[in-house]
């Protein structure tokens, strides 16, 4: 119940569904799950039992359940559709005065949960490699997959869940376009996803679309814009009741403070965003999409923020911190915060340190292309080296490097 994200009456409309599926009254209430939660009761009724089964696509022996022990089958039970097979076959008046009347197949717990494990690896592919064109069509495809299921959920409650699982596939697909710097799809896709996310009533993946819009606002320099998402985002269900969603909202929306050189502004967001991830239950189950942040990628933010407001000390401070906490795993992300703490060495005059850190991205991408938004960032460092010390022979040397990439990419 745990891991579907069901409580105790949800799960009774659930069951209760596939008995209306299946021809018969739905007569389980919240006091029989909960009978089935304390042991009171110990084997469900047939009936019951195989619409839990149903639900969460497993036996009820791996539910927790046992039978009795006079009733414990001693030979392999008989499948149900070859004994509804035999019948109909050898009972033909019976057959013919009752007919079968074709109903559509009923999606239930179970396809909620194998796409989203889909929607989790993809976000593993992502954490290492980046966005792609591979990725967006993958995420693409599981959101079509999950809206076909949508059409035939067996209660309103699996319908809306699927629309969610679509609303998250759809933003993941706009992610991978907004790290490939595909703008103009990413737009497209967040709109889509937004729209799937107001359908399924979700304000989880509404807080995810606010966060990506703020995003792609900053590359296209549209700084004013990126702060409303970022308030937008501040201003969902979820910030209210997560506070790890909050941070991420209130660090988002300090980016866009410092690009608009408003710096008490971003200071005071950065504070608010790390005062709520101070308060957060690390223990409580969050989406896939969310891993990525904590205290080491507030850390990377803060990098940012202190860059574009003239604190390139605090700036690199915080890029170490940040790379001394950022998992393994994340390897796009450690790329990301090695440049960042090259630009800020950079903005020190620091050439050689700067252009030495600025190498090691390469080399934590080595045997993947290197994601258009890491490219860019990799562009700008480049653009600033040449402009603060064009004459220095580094400068060049990493130049050729940089263009060596570039192609490969």
């Amino acid at each position: 119940m745990q891991e579907a994200g069901f409580k105790q009456a949800e799960l009774a409309e659930a069951v209760n569904g596939q008995l209306w599926a299946s021809g018969y009254d739905g007569t389980v209430s919240d006091r029989t799950v909960r009978n089935w939660l304390t042991g009171k009761t110990r084997w469900p009724h047939p009936r019951q039992r195989e619409a839990l089964e149903a639900v969460f696509g497993c036996r009820a022996e791996e539910l927790g359940f046992s039978p009795p022990a006079a009733r414990r089958p001693t030979t392999q039970p008989e499948a149900p559709v070859r004994r509804r097979n035999f019948l109909t076959a050898t009972t033909g008046t019976v057959a013919a005065a009752v007919p079968f009347v074709g109903v559509p197949p009923q999606v239930g717990t179970s396809d909620v949960l194998r796409l989203r494990s889909g929607l989790d690896a993809l976000m593993e592919l992502d954490d290492t490699r980046g966005g792609h064109e591979g990725l967006e069509r993958a995420a693409l495809s599981g959101a079509a997959d999950a809206l076909e299921k949508q059409k035939l959920g067996a209660t309103q409650r699996i319908r809306l869940r699927l629309f969610s699982i679509a609303a998250d596939y759809t933003a993941t697909a706009a992610w991978s376009a907004l790290d490939a710097r595909q703008a103009d799809r990413a737009q497209a896709l967040l709109g889509r996803a937004l729209y799937l996310a107001g359908m399924a009533q979700d304000p989880v993946a509404e807080m995810r679309v606010w966060n990506s819009y703020a995003m792609l606002a900053h590359q296209r320099g549209e700084h004013t814009e990126a702060v409303d998402s970022g308030l937008a985002a501040q201003a969902t269900a979820v910030t209210k009741r997560d506070p790890m969603f909050a941070s991420l909202a209130h660090a988002r929306t300090a980016i866009g403070h410092s690009n608009l050189g408003d710096r008490q502004a971003a200071l005071r967001s950065l504070g608010h965003a790390e005062e709520a991830l101070g308060k957060v239950d690390r223990d409580q189950p969050r989406p896939s999409w969310l891993a990525f942040y904590g205290p080491a990628e507030l850390m990377a933010m803060t990098a940012i923020v202190r860059d574009r407001i003239g604190d390139a000390a605090e700036a690199e401070a915080a890029s170490h911190k940040a790379l001394g906490a950022i998992p393994e795993q994340f390897r796009r992300n450690r790329a990301l915060a090695t440049t960042r703490l090259a630009l800020a060495q950079l903005h020190q005059r620091d050439i050689d340190q700067a252009c030495s850190t600025a190498s090691t991205a390469f080399e934590l991408m080595a045997g993947t292309p290197i994601p258009g938004r890491m490219r860019s960032l990799l562009g700008d460092f480049y653009r600033d080296l040449i402009t603060l010390a064009p004459d220095a022979g580094i400068a060049r040397e990493w130049g050729d490097r940089f263009r060596s990439e570039w192609s490969r990419s």
